[in-house]
């Protein structure tokens, strides 16, 4: 839940609770290799053209909201939220999903679709494992590459404190209530306590009546790189289980030597598997 870094990937600010250490990264692999392999580090110049949103993927499904289940205050909402990033941070040993990069760079007019599979472990293990890939080379190799590198290395080396939507990093008010995908939410503005890559300057929506986040956006604060420049996004969450992952981002910057830049990251078919003490946790009693 915590990064909107990967957008920059606060993109990770909203992630999953993810740390950092041991990450591959497939993405040089072709699609029919099938195989895992460590990545060489590479430059961050995309880091920020992270974020991004969805639209025509199939969408993981989603339990719906009990008609029983009261509706909250906005106060009780956002700590309601703030619990549960914290569980989930705890309680998450690890998941799998399927996701797909598409980027357009309207000045050159060239574009790329990269579908792969991606793995995380708890607490620092994160493989993106390649499955198909059309478009051209250069967004292949510059751009989609570079980007899912710079999660790898958000993963392994940031502190995901810094970067999290909590009270410590954010000013946050309430602007009244809407309708998001048929869920009632509360809405908030929240504005970074500190000007630090990663922050972003914006608006969360959680939802009325069980707190978890359902879409943010707005933009990046300060570029986490020399290369990209006015960082926008719109990030869209989705509930399995009792935890909650990010479905769609969308995100447009302005990139050194390439213009503008569109990324949309869809993430699909979470399959969770939650700590023994989680698990033990949603078992039935006897």
């Amino acid at each position: 839940m915590r990064r909107l870094v990967f957008i920059v990937l606060l993109i990770s600010p909203c992630w999953t609770g993810v740390s950092s250490a041991q990450t591959r990264f497939a993405a040089g692999a072709g699609p029919t290799s099938g195989g895992v392999v460590a990545s060489p580090r590479l430059s961050d110049g995309f880091i920020a053209a992270s974020m991004t949103m969805w639209s025509d993927v199939p969408p993981v499904s989603v339990l719906p909201v009990s008609p029983a289940l009261p509706r909250m205050s906005a106060d009780l909402a956002l700590q309601t939220y703030h619990q549960r990033v914290t569980r989930q941070s705890a309680e998450l040993a690890s998941y799998s999903a399927i996701a797909l990069v598409r980027v357009a760079l309207p000045d050159t007019s060239q574009q790329g679709e990269f579908e792969l599979e991606r793995h995380y472990a708890a607490p620092h293990d994160l493989q993106f494992k390649a499955v198909r890939y059309t478009g051209d080379g250069f967004v292949k190799s510059n751009v989609i590459t570079r980007l899912l590198q710079s999660e790898v290395d958000h993963v392994q080396k940031d502190d995901p404190s810094l970067t999290a939507i909590s009270n410590a990093n954010y000013k946050s008010s309430h602007k009244g209530s809407t309708d998001v995908g048929g869920r009632v939410v509360h809405i908030y503005q929240v504005k970074p306590r500190k000007k630090r890559p990663g922050l972003f300057k914006g608006r969360i929506y959680l939802d009325a009546h069980t707190g978890s986040l359902v879409r943010a956006e707005g933009s990046i604060v300060k570029s986490p790189s020399f290369f990209v420049k006015n960082i926008e996004f719109v990030q869209d969450y989705v509930d399995s289980g009792s935890f909650t992952f990010p479905t769609h981002i969308h995100s447009e910057a302005r990139a050194r030597f390439v213009g503008r830049t569109i990324v949309d990251v869809y993430q699909r078919d979470y399959q969770v598997v939650p700590t023994p003490v989680e698990t033990a946790r949603q078992a039935p009693s006897l």
